[in-house]
């Protein structure tokens, strides 16, 4: 009972997220454009080598935010196997 309750929030979350997304885009869209500087970046990890990509600003966020989102990964992995 337990199980199945988790798979139907799971599912039900899952379809919020898409509808969310939609919606979005769909503002987005229909919105009026507005002029100004856009800042975007990313980051590829392959295995220990990242590869970043996008604009100064934009790069040196995902980096940041790849460097805390590692570390947080290893704090997790390391609690679990306490």
């Amino acid at each position: 009972m337990r199980g199945e309750l988790l798979i139907v929030t799971g599912i039900v979350l899952i379809m919020i997220g898409f509808m969310l997304v939609f919606l979005g885009t769909l503002i987005s869209a229909f919105s009026q454009p507005q002029e100004g500087n856009v800042e975007a970046g990313g980051v590829i990890m392959i295995g220990p080598i990242p590869i970043a990509f996008g604009t100064r600003k934009g790069v040196t966020m995902a980096m940041i935010l790849a460097v805390v989102l590692m570390a947080l990964w290893v704090i997790l992995a390391l609690l679990r196997r306490i």
